[in-house]
């Protein structure tokens, strides 16, 4: 027997099947192998449509069954990790209203931030959150400014809650889904609805709230017919793709951190403090362990501009020169790239920096000095040192680090990347090959019963790779402690 697991990314959707037996990975695949497209109608915005990625589920189901060849009678749970923050609207038909404002999107920021400052203290101590630009932000935006679309919702959603709705027919959404849009109360262990409330939004716009690990629906007719996979399988297991990705890496436990280097940088670290000193600046939610009798909170630092820096100096500045390639040329320059600076913020709002969106950075330029390679380099430096630079933030809202995973993402791929954040941080990162869909098709299976506890699930995992500080720290810290007085500069100059 099997289990099928989805991510619904923003830019490709991925599959994957376990074998129930062992938890061992069967076969994996994605779908579209292009990226699927961000509309942007204006600076800041950011939107998708929602039937793009129920489409793209179906094909990559067809192609993980054909690449697989399982039969899938014998597919027996469902998983669903999904981007974080986004907006599905549905009316009573469960027909889409608008295109999905996704995480990437700036345009609540104020919103959030009127939210905020009318309910501060009881935001801090029992959200331990602003509003912020997440999804009750983005759908109190559409109440203020798209009113005749607002009085046609019948149910706000996450895009996970979405595909599951596309399978099952059934509106359901978790506490740690609520918790990301910043509308779960920690403190009465319920949806915020003083916060509704405070909002202006209908609480019978909430769908029904089930347990992370539960039976939270089963595939209909329909949904069968489209995806491929049996009628009467259940989805037993939901989450963002920052919990579900610590999940994966078998992060559960207090100090514990799960980082990924992908479009966006994130550092997630578990804590058992139901409260918090950085609500504006790192994001906490609930895990997807957490219970109010045992607290496990998601201490989540997050940076837009990482993968897709990088992604974008490839595309601008190389004529289609591999990854590989490019951190081949990077390590021919030495550590702080001889003066050459790049601040990685140029993918929306930084919440980490105030909420603001004053875009990248390169600094100190020099025409007879800095080759490709400099820039390679600074750009990885950057993007680590935005990263180290989020785990003093965490400290200050005391984590402390006992443990630093990783899956494969590119930049992990890099040796400066990695070793940057090795080094300043004084800690080991492991990269364990696995994937959020993986880790999305072990939870369902976890969530029937078919493994006692998770380590069971990620019993064939090996860790691929450790990297350890660097003996010779100096350098990492000089470079370090420069690139930080061109942040201080930077943040100055826009406040």
């Amino acid at each position: 027997m099997f289990s099928i697991g989805y991510d619904i990314g923003s830019s490709s959707i991925k599959a994957a099947l376990i074998d129930q037996k062992d938890g061992r990975v069967v076969a994996k695949t994605q779908y579209p192998e292009k990226e699927m497209p961000i509309t942007s109608l204006k600076i800041g915005w950011g939107e998708q449509d929602p039937e793009m990625w129920w489409e793209n589920v179906c094909k990559a189901t067809q192609k993980l069954l054909q690449l697989s060849k399982i039969n899938a009678n014998e597919i027996k749970s469902i998983g669903i990790s999904y981007q974080m923050h986004g907006l599905v609207l549905v009316d009573k038909d469960l027909n889409v209203l608008r295109p999905s404002i996704i995480w990437c999107d700036s345009r609540a920021v104020e919103t959030g931030n009127g939210l905020f400052l009318k309910n501060k203290e009881r935001s801090i101590d029992t959200l331990l959150n602003s509003p912020g630009n997440f999804t009750l932000s983005k759908l109190k935006w559409v109440k203020d400014n798209e009113p005749e679309i607002y009085k046609k919702i019948y149910k706000y959603m996450l895009p996970g809650d979405y595909i599951a709705m596309k399978l099952s027919g059934d509106c359901v959404t978790t506490p740690s889904g609520l918790s990301e849009g910043i509308t779960w109360d920690f403190k009465s262990d319920a949806p915020a609805y003083w916060l509704l409330e405070s909002a202006g939004i209908d609480s019978e716009l909430i769908p029904e709230i089930k347990p992370t690990f539960s039976e939270q629906g089963t595939v209909n007719s329909e949904g069968a017919k489209a995806s491929g996979l049996p009628e009467g399988i259940p989805i037993s297991y939901r989450a963002g793709d920052q919990p579900n990705n610590a999940m994966s890496l078998n992060v559960f436990n207090p100090g514990e951190i799960a980082a990924t280097g992908g479009t966006s940088g994130v550092v997630y670290a578990i804590s058992d403090k139901g409260s918090t000193q950085e609500s504006t600046r790192i994001n906490s939610f609930a895990h997807v362990n957490h219970t109010a009798k045992a607290p496990r909170i998601g201490k989540l630092l997050n940076i837009n501009g990482a993968g897709i820096q990088y992604s974008w100096i490839r595309n601008q500045l190389t004529d289609g020169m591999s990854y590989g390639k490019m951190n081949g040329f990077a390590e021919e320059v030495p550590v702080g790239s001889e003066g050459l600076k790049i601040l990685p913020f140029g993918n929306g709002a930084e919440r980490m920096l105030g909420n603001k969106s004053n875009g990248a950075q390169v600094s100190n330029l020099n025409f007879n000095i800095h080759r490709k390679g400099h820039i390679f380099r600074a750009a990885l430096e950057g993007i680590a040192f935005s990263m180290v630079y989020g785990m003093e933030i965490l400290a200050n809202d005391n984590v402390k680090v006992t443990s630093i995973k990783a899956g494969g993402d590119n930049l992990f791929r890099s040796e400066i990347f990695s070793s940057t954040i090795s080094t300043l941080t004084k800690s080991d990162i492991n990269i364990v090959e696995t994937t959020g869909a993986v880790g999305a098709a072990r939870a369902s299976a976890y969530a029937l019963g078919v493994f006692k506890t998770f380590d069971e699930a990620v019993a064939t995992d090996e860790i691929k790779q450790t990297y350890t500080p660097e003996q010779n720290k100096q350098a990492y810290e000089e470079a370090y402690g420069a690139w930080k007085e061109e942040l201080t500069r930077y943040i100055n100059r826009f406040n």
